[in-house]
């Protein structure tokens, strides 16, 4: 009898340790071991830096540099000193980079640059209108369609604007006014998602979060006062699905800076 007993003990304890993985796999749980051994996917969604990269056209923003310093024919060694502004090509947008009192990129929470990605997306709206925005029913309707954005998500905005990378001239759009025109985050989205879905940032594939026409830069103050991020110049989105990825975001570690060039990954299932 007392035999039997633990044969339905272990045999529970089995059921629920398989129940257990499967619930894991349904949800998409990925380890750093099977990352390491090759068994995801890795997409990139960095844009390599260059001279030739789109910059903020305002300021004293000035396009990245790169020179050699030291070469293996003259020092044994090849070396090289580069220059940029912190938001110049795939970078992040700290949360003191529009709020007071708020953390600098070097005193972001490690936690905070890993989690469930999201893609949401608007491209066939953004190749009629380039000055679209994401709206509170954009979300609702692919929230309805793929589920809710879980808690602590990383979203990014696919507008199709980086198929202008490589010109610069037409991925800033601005007319003969100096007025800028290309796609991005409505205020009323951006509040939707860092106070009702709280997610830990938000990136998009131009040059800012909010549009190229914003004078405010609501979305900026919204994202930034909730103490969350802003990635832009994020490329690859199209090789994302909506959902079923997670999301590793690896700025520079400026220790007072408030933004920084930025390697992005997408771990997926293979295929």
């Amino acid at each position: 009898m007392r035999q039997r007993r633990w044969r339905l003990l272990l045999g529970l304890l089995w059921l629920v340790s398989v129940g257990s993985r499967c619930e894991a796999q349904d949800a998409g749980v990925v380890t750093l071991a099977e990352i390491a051994a090759g068994r995801v996917r890795l997409v990139d969604l960095t844009w390599p830096l260059n001279e030739k990269n789109p910059y903020w056209p305002g300021g004293d923003y000035q396009p990245f540099a790169l020179k050699t310093i030291a070469t293996l024919e003259k020092n044994g060694v090849l070396s090289k000193a580069f220059s940029m502004p912190e938001h110049l090509g795939t970078h992040i947008d700290a949360p003191n980079h529009f709020e007071a009192d708020r953390p600098s990129v070097g005193q972001i929470e490690p936690q905070q640059l890993f989690g469930p990605g999201v893609k949401l997306d608007i491209t066939s709206r953004a190749e009629h209108d380039a000055d679209t925005l994401l709206t509170v029913e954009d979300i609702l309707a692919s929230e309805q369609k793929h589920g809710r954005i879980p808690s602590g998500a990383i979203v990014f905005l696919q507008t199709g604007w980086a198929r202008h990378w490589e010109n610069y001239p037409r991925y800033k759009n601005q007319d003969a006014t100096d007025k800028l025109h290309f796609p991005g985050n409505s205020p009323e989205a951006a509040q939707l998602l860092v106070a009702e879905r709280q997610v830990r940032g938000i990136g998009i594939d131009t040059l800012s979060i909010d549009r190229g026409l914003s004078r405010d830069f609501a979305v900026h103050h919204i994202v930034n006062k909730a103490t969350k991020y802003g990635l832009e110049n994020v490329a690859a989105l199209e090789q994302l699905p909506p959902r079923g990825f997670h999301v590793i975001v690896a700025p520079i570690r400026l220790e007072a800076g408030s933004g920084g060039p930025t390697r992005i990954f997408a771990v997926l299932p293979r295929e």
